[in-house]
């Protein structure tokens, strides 16, 4: 199997769609000689901010000089996103190598009469044998969609159970309360092991702590609102907690602090359990955490921020932090949303922030919100709205508006689906304007 060969039958597995329950996986898994099992996990469920947590618990870890597995779902930039060791994603060769047993056992199961395995499941099946043939002494695992009935809830070898916030989203899925969804995702908690979350709602923290109880799980709540002494600059974030003083991370947004201080709190935790890791590497780990996506600055003229606000709780973050950074600037908006998600509430928390906002659609077909069906959406709460045909036109439209204008701020947000080609279109525009004014000052 080539690169080629991967991607397309990476293709022929999408419409398969998503499908709960671990009886597939498991019969997966058992045929691949169950190599799950030869791991240990620090395994995240949430609602927003489970990647930056994973992001944050990996890179301190690795910083650490332990050997760290990452899988993630979605990819921003490259499909091979998925599958990360210390921070690096797998080659294409590397992909090929252990997607094709994957493939001939569900190849197999298929042809044996039984369900052939989703896209994710295989994905997931792909990350196992990826990681125990690069000997991780950790695996941070990002859920897919809830947590009981993911794909990923077939290990059984958890160190620490973690929870980023958790809100109301997938409620076709999950469950129309809080409480449905919050015991969805508890299901990734096993026996003894512990249980980190982030300070939830009082309905959330009822059902974690129990589902901990039930399972002998020690449980502790990483609580922002004990942080002390927060600062915020363009550049980073300065804030202490718990016994340490002035950590600084240097990704962007007030929600940031939230997931850094889970993170501490689940490093705390996994240096009970044989994973020590030293202050300076806590300190130094922090400070180099980045992920893509996550009210990232991707453009400085006009400045250009990239977000994966989709649901409503990530709306509102959103909005906290554009009132917070950027109060006094022009924002221009560029949204694409899928239909599945709860664009009515993302655009009632934000449409009042911005003066002008450019509608696209993402590309994932079967789920995407086309740009005018939006732009109608939109226009009901505000009646300066365009319509682009493509991401590309809506970057040049963003820019237009812009001008010279350096109290301009764009701030493109939504499904994580289409950030990516917009982040390579407007570094590729900025280097174009870097090289040209580098001719220009030689001249």
């Amino acid at each position: 199997m080539n690169y080629r060969e991967a991607m397309d039958y990476i293709e022929q597995l999408k419409p398969l769609g998503s499908v709960m329950g671990l009886e597939t996986m498991r019969g997966l898994c058992e045929r691949l000689g169950n190599p799950q099992d030869k791991l240990k996990f620090v395994h995240i469920a949430g609602t927003n901010g489970k990647g930056s947590v994973l992001a944050y618990i990996s890179t301190v870890l690795q910083s650490a000089g332990y050997k760290v597995g990452r899988y993630i779902s979605p990819a921003v930039l490259d499909y091979r996103e998925r599958f990360q060791v210390d921070g690096r994603m797998i080659t294409q060769s590397g992909l090929c190598k252990y997607l094709e047993p994957v493939k001939e056992a569900a190849d197999a199961m298929a042809g044996e009469g039984g369900a052939h395995p989703t896209l994710f499941e295989v994905e997931t099946a792909v990350a196992f044998l990826y990681f125990v043939d690069r000997g991780c002494d950790l695996v941070v695992l990002e859920t897919g969609l809830g947590g009981s009935l993911d794909a990923t809830n077939v290990v059984s070898n958890t160190v620490a159970a973690v929870f980023s916030s958790i809100s109301m989203d997938h409620m076709d899925i999950l469950g129309e309360s809080l409480e449905q969804i919050a015991l969805a995702k508890a299901g990734i908690i096993k026996n003894k092991c512990y249980v980190i979350s982030a300070k939830q709602p009082p309905e959330v923290m009822k059902v974690l702590r129990q589902a901990a109880l039930l399972r002998k799980a020690k449980f502790f709540t990483a609580d922002a609102g004990k942080v002390k002494n927060a600062k915020s600059s363009s550049v980073k974030q300065q804030f202490s907690y718990d016994k340490y003083k002035n950590l600084e991370i240097g990704m962007q947004g007030q929600f940031q602090i939230e997931n850094a201080v889970v993170a501490v709190e689940t490093i705390i935790m996994l240096g009970r359990c044989g994973y020590p890791v030293p202050e300076d590497k806590l300190r130094e780990g922090l400070r180099q955490t980045k992920w893509p996506g996550r009210f990232q600055v991707i453009g400085k003229k006009p400045l250009f921020i990239a977000d994966g606000a989709h649901n409503e709780d990530a709306s509102k973050r959103l909005a906290e932090s554009i009132r917070f950074y950027y109060a006094d600037k022009k924002i221009i908006y560029i949204m694409g949303m899928l239909r599945d998600k709860e664009h009515d509430k993302v655009i009632r928390n934000t449409f009042e922030l911005a003066q002008h906002i450019i509608t696209v659609t993402p590309p994932i077909k079967e789920r995407a919100l086309s740009a005018y069906e939006l732009a109608q959406e939109v226009r009901e709460y505000h009646d300066s709205v365009t319509v682009a045909d493509s991401v590309q036109e809506a970057v040049e439209i963003a820019y237009l508006l812009a001008g010279a204008d350096k109290e301009t701020v764009v701030i493109a947000f939504g499904s994580l689906s289409y950030l990516g080609e917009l982040m390579n279109i407007v570094e590729h525009r900025d280097t174009i304007r870097r090289d040209s004014h580098g001719r220009s000052e030689q001249n």
